[in-house]
């Protein structure tokens, strides 16, 4: 074999493996898909069962050890025919009385989520959002948890009574997308910070954090800065958080409030967001919309002070949480107290 012939093959080799290799793992994921898909399906049978039985033939709660028992020394290779994954299984038909495998986002799930959700959400609507989330943004189950834990459905859906002025001022969809981004509040329950905290030591624990921080703001946000310098009339200004949208392909400006929300705050955001219009943003960027932080905000006030802001915005508060071992939290002030004593101790005003 010659050597052009060799090279030839070498390339040719490359590819015909490349192509195999992607047929196979794209087989595999079918495969998994598909069995986990019949798993949840025989879950749910299992459960509508029992359910029919306990209704119809007035079997007592002591059958759910009996078929445990049953079905465990029947199938030993199995795992999933335990008394609380029996109890979840009559759960899961209760909750989708018409489930079946399709179109439901919920149908799509790994058992072990859709017991989370069973476990720790008792709304329907709620578990629908979750499921689409998981779907859509990849989420493992402990990343799943860790939203259902900090209330992310009633903090993004609009439960929480968020206060922008997105609709007004940006275009459909960009609007929409804008408010559903919004949480309120955030939480930074992954800092450790001391009393007396400052902006600015905030700021600095949040970018020294910020895979956790980007993780609570949602999918989409990348950070540009800290204290990022803009010169508006010969003077400089900093901009506390400079983040870049990839979805809302525009700019966000975040800033940062160690004190309860004040009229005068949205004017000073207005400004920031006029000057990165001006002095950053490229002709393909949307608007640049901004988020106040606050430590509390008095909502009809927010409402007020946004109401003929030029600028899109939106004002959350965010939770500060001291994190303490578990053996010095009953000789140690409540995570309220702290907190009480932290405002107290925060300056008046910060420019």
């Amino acid at each position: 074999m010659t050597e052009k012939n060799s090279i030839k093959l070498d390339s040719e080799y490359a590819s015909f493996l490349k192509d195999l290799k992607h047929k196979i793992k794209t087989t595999q994921l079918k495969a998994i898909k598909a069995v986990n898909s019949e798993l949840v399906l025989l879950y749910w049978e299992i459960g509508n069962q029992i359910l029919i039985k306990q209704q119809n033939a007035k079997w007592g709660s002591k059958i759910l050890a009996v078929l445990s028992h049953d079905l465990q020394n029947a199938f030993p290779e199995m795992k999933g025919f335990s008394i609380s994954n029996l109890k979840r299984m009559r759960l899961f038909s209760r909750t989708y009385p018409d489930f079946k495998i399709g179109p439901q986002a919920v149908g799509q799930l790994p058992w072990g989520h859709i017991s989370l959700l069973l476990e720790r959400i008792k709304v329907k609507k709620a578990h629908d959002w979750y499921a689409h989330q998981v779907l859509e943004y990849g989420w493992s189950r402990s990343v799943l948890e860790i939203h259902i834990s900090q209330n992310l459905y009633e903090r993004q859906s609009g439960l929480s009574q968020k206060v922008s002025n997105f609709a007004d001022k940006l275009p459909a969809p960009q609007s929409d997308l804008a408010q559903q981004s919004l949480k309120d509040p955030y939480i930074f329950d992954f800092l450790t910070m001391g009393e007396g905290a400052y902006e600015r030591e905030i700021e600095k624990e949040l970018t020294t954090h910020i895979t956790k921080f980007l993780l609570e703001l949602g999918t989409g946000f990348a950070f540009v800065g800290r204290q990022v310098p803009i010169e508006v009339g010969g003077e400089n200004f900093k901009i506390d958080m400079l983040f870049y949208h990839l979805k809302l392909r525009c700019y966000v400006v975040i800033e940062l409030k160690a004190r309860q929300f004040k009229p005068t705050d949205a004017g000073q955001l207005n400004f920031y967001l006029t000057a990165v219009d001006e002095k950053i943003r490229n002709p393909d960027d949307n608007p640049t919309i901004g988020i106040l932080l606050c430590q509390s905000r008095n909502k009809v006030l927010a409402e007020y002070a946004l109401r003929n802001v030029s600028s899109p915005m939106g004002v959350s508060e965010y939770q500060l949480t001291r994190m303490m071992p578990k053996n010095l939290k009953t000789s140690l002030p409540t995570i309220e107290e702290i907190e009480k004593e932290l405002s107290a101790d925060l300056p008046k005003a910060k420019k």
